[in-house]
């Protein structure tokens, strides 16, 4: 890919079950205080520990929030001439669902309010942007979209982009991951022998991607790419597709192996995936990065996941410190460098993984400025 400029990342905001803000939810990930608690409402006998947001305005009001606080923290007076770019898995689902539960009556379902459009549209209708383009390939939405925005920033296409990940919760989620059999009902563990499965959580993540530096920024360095299509829902046992997405990150960031720092893990805490994103990474990276991941704290966000760890990821840059992946007791591959503490480390280059059902592999590369 030829590209023409560079990339920055020059405002955030977040709301996650770990924290209504970046600052506090860092703090949380640094001091190992979860976001994720069993709940029962969603089907009887069964205790998921999830991860669900203090509800004090509606998804959808909470959208609208998160994209005026990134907003009034940068220098642009409105979106109107601002591509935004959605990553979602399941859009509007829970709208559907609480229609359906109130009524009983699919007839008073509007399916406008269902799709994965209606997020784009809801925040059109607020801020009147210039255009929008959405992503859901499952857990990987918002990476994508945050890939896509590095893709038309350094082709020259738009001077900045809005990134929005946001996903609900919702009784289809929570149970089909249920019937999945692989929800833990207590924190998650990644990279965790005796790891019992993930949480399943909520978010929203909006970023300012710009051409332009401002102060404070972090480059967006690199995206890399794959599609295993190995099963619907397992990755390649070996992890191929995960080696393949961040070998070409690194090709696209023109970096080597040893120049990434830290490695933010998709690590969601089931079997499958730690093993095949251990080998990976493994295999990728003889000189042993430190390796984390933070959905213990946070829950699998799912489409929002991407733009919830990038900003994870800037936070790490900015504040030159690697999160300790908490709750991990006995690890399985022990070639992998985990954290196991707070570091405060000289951090230049780190890597976000987010990989999807379908085999659908997504990694991105944040440096600080130099």
């Amino acid at each position: 890919m030829n590209t023409k400029n560079r990339v920055y990342i020059t405002a955030t905001s977040s709301v996650t079950c770990a924290g209504e803000n970046n600052q506090i939810l860092f703090q949380n990930i640094l001091s190992g205080k979860t976001g994720i608690e069993q709940d029962t409402a969603y089907f009887f006998n069964e205790t998921p520990a999830i991860g669900k947001l203090e509800a004090k305005d509606t998804f959808f009001d909470a959208l609208i929030s998160q994209c005026q606080n990134v907003l009034e923290n940068t220098q642009i007076e409105n979106y109107k001439e601002t591509l935004l770019v959605i990553g979602s898995s399941v859009g509007g689902m829970k709208t559907t669902e609480d229609v359906f539960i109130d009524t009983g009556d699919y007839a008073n379902i509007d399916p406008d309010k269902h799709h994965i459009q209606v997020i784009a549209n809801c925040l059109n209708e607020a801020f009147d942007f210039y255009e929008d383009v959405s992503f859901s390939t499952a857990c990987t939405s918002s990476a994508n979209a945050i890939g896509y925005a590095y893709e038309v920033l350094s082709k020259g296409l738009y001077t900045n982009v809005l990134v929005v990940g946001a996903d609900s919760l919702s009784q289809t989620t929570v149970g089909g991951f249920l019937s999945l059999g692989v929800l833990s009902s207590n924190p998650c563990r990644p990279f965790d022998k005796n790891r019992d499965g993930m949480n399943v959580s909520e978010a929203i993540a909006c970023l300012l991607i710009e051409t332009e530096l401002k102060e404070g920024s972090v480059e967006v360095c690199g995206v890399g790419y794959s599609s295993d299509a190995y099963h619907m829902t397992h990755p390649k046992p070996k992890g191929e597709g995960a080696y393949n997405a961040m070998q070409k990150a690194l090709k696209e960031a023109n970096l080597a192996t040893d120049d990434i720092d830290y490695i933010n893990a998709h690590g969601t805490g089931t079997e499958a995936n730690d093993s095949a994103e251990a080998d990976a990474i493994v295999s990728l990276f003889p000189d042993k990065p430190f390796v984390g991941s933070t959905k213990s704290i946070t829950g699998h966000t799912l489409g929002a996941a991407g733009a919830i760890e990038a900003i994870i990821c800037s936070m790490v840059l900015e504040k030159q410190m690697m999160p300790p992946n908490h709750f991990l007791q006995n690890q399985e591959n022990k070639a992998l460098n985990l954290t196991n503490e707070s570091r405060d480390e000289n951090i230049q280059y780190v890597m976000s993984n987010s990989f999807a059902f379908g085999g659908n592999n997504c990694s991105l590369i944040f440096g600080s400025i130099k």
